[in-house]
């Protein structure tokens, strides 16, 4: 299995290094999840399920990390000591007010935003329906921000 799930890696990662490290980890969950093997009706496509997110979430955060160093230095010069604590603290805020939704909206946030998983992905995986996944992401989604542009309206 791990020859083809380094092929897949180097496909999408482009880069052999980090296609070693992709499936190295893909390896380690497969083998943390060795107990529970049996509940997936083929592991082969378990492992590639799993290396094609790792694989897209490695991307996305270098992506991610490019377009933050390109646009901070183009808007606002060079980020000083002072925004980057400004920027932490909001980050922190947002995880807090993420915190207060209910399990299900912070669940499904979080396997969209942070695990990068498609919207049919994660129906699937909750057992419910896209349409639900997609009205529980707007509505996590306008719940955070109203009360971020709140609290942040107060300090202002």
């Amino acid at each position: 299995m791990r020859p083809a799930l380094l092929r897949l890696a180097v496909r999408y990662t482009e880069n052999t290094d980090e296609a070693e490290d992709v499936v190295q980890d893909v390896l380690l969950k497969l083998w943390f999840l060795r107990d529970r093997l049996d509940e997936y009706r083929s592991i082969d496509a378990l492992a590639v399920v799993i290396t094609k997110h790792l694989c897209l979430n490695r991307r996305r955060g270098i992506q991610i990390e490019q377009r933050t160093l390109d646009e901070g230095m183009y808007i606002i010069g060079e980020d000083s000591p002072e925004r980057k604590l400004i920027k932490e603290e909001r980050m922190e805020e947002l995880l807090e007010l993420i915190a207060t939704l209910p399990n299900l909206q912070q669940a499904i946030l979080r396997m969209k935003h942070i695990e990068g998983f498609e919207v049919e992905e994660i129906a699937r995986l909750t057992g419910s329906t896209p349409i639900a996944i997609r009205t529980n992401l707007s509505r996590a989604r306008k719940k955070v921000r109203e009360q971020f542009l709140m609290r942040n309206k107060e300090w202002n």
